[in-house]
């Protein structure tokens, strides 16, 4: 930790005024974005506070620096679990999930074999009850961000986002190219996508962590459904009010959590980060 002395203390005159608290180490981009809130990411210097401007080629801006930085969404209990539906979970095929897999308030889990869980199952029992309930508390705290939203629309794919706040009043989609996430160094550098309808990815289709993300760091808030199409890889952990869909060899590095609806699976492969 050391003082940011330029934003914490003004010479006038003779007087030396003081009275900031400690502030976080700079990240790479902090001095040339300012106070920038919702301003467009299109690449460092030229951030600053401006409108709601397109977010591909955010790898120079951090979304207004310091002051701007998201603390990582609290998942409590359901931190723990690689698939957790509201209804149910299934799986057909070869799936393999790594970390707990449940259900509540549903007790059903069908697939589980052939299917293999590396992690402990909780149905209808006291501690998947409470993970959905964590759950909705993590959702919630998402859905409720309001630092330095950038907005988003439409598809990400082949676009380069810096960490921060993204919001989509409608849905999101990665197709016609992969989605990077670029922690420019910062290896706790947190994402939160705000998604107000569904979120799709299209057959083969990849969202790839540069410059220190981790997948542990990347939220993606969902209002209705996801779905991971055939052989795409994914990151982070999805957050979605109805259900989540991984369709054939579909890959995730993260959660796949869904609060009221089903969780399923196709020969996919969930590791919990």
């Amino acid at each position: 930790m050391i003082k940011n002395f330029g934003a914490c203390f003004l010479l006038l005159g003779s007087a030396l005024l003081a009275g900031c608290k400690d502030d976080p180490e700079p990240r790479p981009g902090d001095a040339a974005n300012g106070a920038g809130g919702a301003g467009g990411v299109t690449g460092g210097n030229t951030t600053g506070s401006g409108g709601a401007g397109g977010a591909a080629g955010a790898v120079g801006g951090m979304g207004g620096g310091t002051a701007c930085r998201q603390a990582p969404v609290v998942l409590g209990a359901a931190a723990a679990f690689a698939a957790l539906g509201g209804s149910t979970v299934v799986s057909t095929g070869a799936t393999v999930v790594t970390g707990d897999l449940g259900v509540s308030p549903g007790s059903a889990v069908v697939g589980f074999p052939p299917g293999i869980l590396n992690g402990i199952l909780h149905a209808a029992d006291g501690t998947s009850a409470q993970a959905t309930a964590d759950l909705t508390t993590a959702y919630n705290d998402a859905a409720g961000r309001t630092l330095c939203p950038i907005t988003v629309a439409g598809n990400l794919g082949g676009q380069t986002l810096a960490p921060g706040l993204y919001k989509s009043t409608d849905s999101l989609e990665i197709s016609s190219g992969d989605l990077t996430l670029d922690g420019q160094g910062d290896g706790a550098a947190v994402w939160i996508f705000q998604i107000a309808s569904t979120l799709a990815t299209t057959s083969g289709r990849q969202v790839i962590l540069a410059g220190g993300a981790r997948a542990a760091n990347v939220f993606w808030q969902v209002g209705t459904a996801a779905t991971l199409g055939s052989t795409s890889s994914f990151k982070g952990t999805i957050m979605a009010d109805q259900a989540v869909t991984l369709e054939t060899g579909a890959t995730l590095n993260g959660r796949a959590l869904a609060r009221i609806a089903a969780v399923s699976l196709d020969s996919a492969i969930i590791v919990k980060p």
